[in-house]
């Protein structure tokens, strides 16, 4: 069992950043493979990033190569996004979540993921 608490989210104005938290608690973090999510009003929750149990690999959704940057510290059981060139229509609510048992292949679905936070809202204004 894994619980997970997300912090950072916030307003800011478009161009900025935020940085995105989510400590992991249980000894077995260091497993799992873990992603970021977001849902906007009225839209699906979809995979912004997600990440291998030792950071050596790491995927991202189209929209935002090149912008964010997603990063584990196991040590610390916890999970990072790191937000760049914000753009109003990143605002949505943001989650982490851990899949355990996941492969690279596994990394972007959605269902595989077992454990969420309650989300962390980002809010980008024009």
């Amino acid at each position: 069992q894994v619980q997970l608490v997300e912090s950072g989210g916030g307003l800011v104005q478009a161009g900025g950043s935020l940085r995105l938290s989510c400590a992991a608690s249980g000894r077995t973090f260091s497993t799992y493979i873990m992603g970021w999510f977001r849902q906007a009003p009225g839209k699906e929750r979809e995979i912004v990033a997600a990440i291998t149990w030792s950071g050596a690999s790491t995927t991202y959704a189209d929209s935002v190569k090149g912008r964010f940057t997603i990063s584990r510290d196991n040590a610390k059981n916890t999970l990072y996004l790191q937000l760049n060139s914000l753009k109003p229509e990143d605002t949505a609510v943001y989650y982490c979540a851990a899949q355990p048992g996941g492969t690279i292949q596994t990394m972007p679905l959605l269902l595989r993921y077992h454990y969420w936070g309650q989300g962390t809202q980002v809010t980008v204004s024009s």
